[in-house]
């Protein structure tokens, strides 16, 4: 929803006349399960996104965000 209000709805667009490729964030980035919380950071920062699937044998099984690597970040060292 952030991506079409940002995108469409503050600029007095019409959502019938703007296709997604319009909107979306690109480049269009995968992550895969095994990589590195910190690389996935980086990845991130160098793109400018804030979240990404998770793609393994092709298939999406899942996304990450910031908010899930800072969650989960404060979660494990408070333990």
């Amino acid at each position: 929803m952030n991506d079409i209000a940002k995108k469409v709805l503050a600029n007095n667009r019409s959502l019938e006349r703007t296709n997604i490729y319009e909107i979306m964030t690109k480049p269009a980035l995968g992550v895969e399960p095994g990589m590195k919380v910190k690389n996935c950071a980086r990845l991130f920062e160098r793109f400018g996104i804030s979240r990404a699937p998770v793609i393994e044998n092709g298939q999406v099984i899942g996304m990450v965000s910031y908010n899930n690597m800072v969650v989960n970040g404060l979660l494990s060292s408070t333990e």
